[in-house]
């Protein structure tokens, strides 16, 4: 597997001649620590030149730095209302860039910690990590499988214990050895385009990528069992499924810590490698960008490598990655027709375009079957599902909602708070009866409508009624175990662009790292 990692090495030794140049980030430099304090004097000969310092992201020539070169990115103001922890990453990934075009390929990057953010160091590593990211595609076209955007990044700490834990958390959240990429195999999934990670080619990645590893991976293919367990997936798939290599794949995970064993995750992504809307197409230049539907198994795998990574103790985690391509042709599902899912629920087709939740129902369904067994379980499914979610929320915002056994347990709030840790944001929405009217039968056809004739972002509550169908077509309304859908629709990153790895930080934050952030 061709990956795109550099080593990440500590110092605390901010003229070490190993590095090319140094990119501070921080507020501004007159808040800048003792142990940077020669910094102050060239930043405050070049604010008397120029007063876009601390506004843009500027570049010195510092005799005696490494290079002789200094990149400054400021953060802004870090006291309003409105700042959290992403103003750090934000930053980072701008000096990065600016470091990079200045040819560098050594940069010592320096984010000195600060009193209100105590993440602010790894945060802003992580926002390094991701301008240095390079795409599956790009690498496998290099003649040169090793190659990467810079040769080293550094990583400042002015103690030694600090330091190295912030190798090893961003080894762990981010990069990896050659063997090992973690937050980089979301971003290789859910980013690249819909042939190389068509649904065959993405288990074979995955396969690959938990060889000799703690996680186990079983994958589904044949199509008379995807009929038989996931008929809502198949008749998704049914039209795919005419050509070999488009052909939907189930990729079952598996994870089983040391020790007894204290909670279970359940997750299910969505894995659309191409939605083009179905028989319900996407018209007027809505289709480009579709193979990024995908990011929700994407952040699956990303977890899993997580866990194969830092090996947590006492945490059972399961996965199902639903990868099935949306075509348009012949064979193609259509509204009206009536699917019965594995809960025996009559489903009435109302938009193929709303096949996210057809390809994640029978599969949360499974789940339930299998959380009877299992220790604490909790439910979870990850997509990239509506239009609604961006126009409710905006970009760059994930959306959680919990059924009534996640709720009392505070699961969403608690996603929330852990997202702010790393800068993984959240908003919380709910819910509510309107939710399952919506859904409910308009005949004695069906028991459960699939969705309205409208896009979602033309649907009030667009982004919660689908929670409601999973729920109800699932059966998980006639079980008591806490479940949460994450619609990652506004935060898996722009198109054209990277994908962010979201939700990943988050559920890492809370479930493997409160201890240790």
């Amino acid at each position: 597997m061709c990956t795109s990692v550099q080593p990440i090495e500590w110092t605390s030794d901010l003229k070490n001649q190993n590095f090319d140049g140094i990119v501070l980030v921080t507020q501004s430099h007159d808040t800048l620590p003792s142990e940077l304090e020669f910094l102050k004097a060239p930043l405050q000969d070049y604010s008397s030149v120029d007063s876009s310092l601390g506004q843009e992201v500027v570049i010195l020539k510092v005799p005696g730095l490494p290079g002789n070169r200094l990149v400054f990115a400021s953060t802004g103001p870090l006291n309003r209302d409105y700042d959290d922890v992403r103003r750090f990453s934000d930053a980072a990934c701008n000096g990065i860039k600016r470091a990079l075009k200045a040819g560098m390929q050594r940069p010592l990057l320096v984010c000195p910690p600060h009193k209100d953010y105590k993440n602010s160091s790894m945060v802003a590593a992580l926002g390094a990590l991701q301008a240095l990211y390079m795409p599956l595609e790009v690498r496998e076209w290099n003649v040169k499988a090793s190659d990467h955007k810079v040769c080293v990044l550094g990583l400042w700490a002015a103690q030694e214990a600090h330091g190295k834990r912030l190798v090893e958390l961003a080894d762990a959240l981010e990069s990896g050895s050659s063997l090992s990429p973690l937050r980089l195999a979301c971003r290789d999934i859910g980013g690249t385009d819909p042939e190389r990670m068509a649904a065959p080619r993405a288990a074979e990645y995955v396969q690959e990528l938990f060889k000799d590893s703690p996680v186990k991976v079983e994958v589904v293919s044949s199509v008379k069992v995807l009929e038989k367990e996931y008929p809502c997936l198949a008749a998704v798939n049914r039209c795919a499924d005419s050509v070999p290599r488009h052909q939907g794949r189930v990729i079952k995970l598996q994870y089983c810590g040391e020790g007894p064993i204290q909670t279970t995750l359940m997750l299910v992504g969505k894995g659309i490698t191409y939605d083009t809307g179905g028989a319900d197409i996407k018209a007027g230049g809505f289709m480009a960008g579709m193979h990024r539907d995908k990011c929700g198994a994407a952040a699956v795998a990303g977890f899993f490598q997580i866990l194969a990574k830092l090996k947590p103790k006492h945490l059972k985690v399961i996965g199902s990655m639903a990868m099935v391509r949306n075509s348009v042709g012949s064979d193609c599902y259509v509204a009206d027709e009536l699917v019965v899912s594995r809960a025996g629920r009559r489903v009435r087709v109302g938009n193929t375009d709303a096949e996210g939740r057809m390809v994640m129902v029978d599969l949360l369904c499974e789940m339930k079957e299998k959380a009877a067994t299992e220790k604490c379980p909790q439910l979870f499914t990850i997509a990239t599902l509506t239009g609604h979610a961006i126009r409710a929320m905006g970009p760059d915002y994930s959306i959680i909602m919990d059924n009534g056994p996640a709720h009392r347990n505070k699961n969403a709030a608690q996603w929330q708070k852990a997202g702010e840790a790393l800068g993984d944001v959240f908003e919380v929405s709910t819910i509510r009866r309107e939710d399952y009217e919506f859904h409910k039968g308009k005949s004695e056809y069906e028991d459960i409508l699939q969705c309205n004739n409208l896009p979602s972002s033309a649907t009030p509550r667009g982004h919660q009624t689908p929670a409601a169908f999973l729920i109800m077509a699932s059966g998980l309304d006639k079980a008591p175990l806490p479940y949460s859908h994450v619609d990652i629709a506004g935060s898996s990153g722009p198109f054209p662009g990277v994908p962010t790895g979201s939700p990943i930080l988050a559920m890492a934050t809370y479930y493997i790292l409160s201890d240790s952030l």
